[in-house]
């Protein structure tokens, strides 16, 4: 029964996440970055956990930072791009939104519209 509840809780995360990225897309070409960046963060919360999506998750905030032209941003996310690869297996910090404006190793309280997800 565990097993069962694990890959549907699985399922759901996924869902939420690739819901997340589609929004902050969604934003993105409306150059509405504020709203863009708040779902990236989500998504990032959601994947972190995972290689694949974590990083997926960083190249979005990567492309929202080219696109608003913030090099702060766009550095950053390219360090955190290399570290999801190569740390993402390791430990991450739970909770951690992943922009360039929070230390990518402080663990953060996870959002109140995520919690139902963990």
């Amino acid at each position: 029964m565990s097993i069962v509840k694990t890959k549907m809780d699985n399922q759901l995360l996924k869902t939420a996440f690739n819901q997340e990225l589609k929004l902050g897309k969604i934003a993105l070409k409306k150059n509405d970055f504020k709203t863009s960046f708040y779902h990236f963060e989500n998504a990032h919360v959601l994947g972190q956990k995972q290689l694949i999506s974590h990083t997926i998750s960083h190249y979005w905030m990567l492309v929202l930072g080219i696109q608003s032209k913030n090099s702060k941003e766009i550095l950053g996310q390219v360090v955190r791009i290399i570290a999801s690869v190569l740390f993402t297996c390791i430990w991450v910090p739970k909770g951690n939104t992943g922009g360039s404006n929070i230390s990518p190793i402080k663990k953060m309280p996870i959002r109140k519209e995520l919690k139902k997800y963990f």
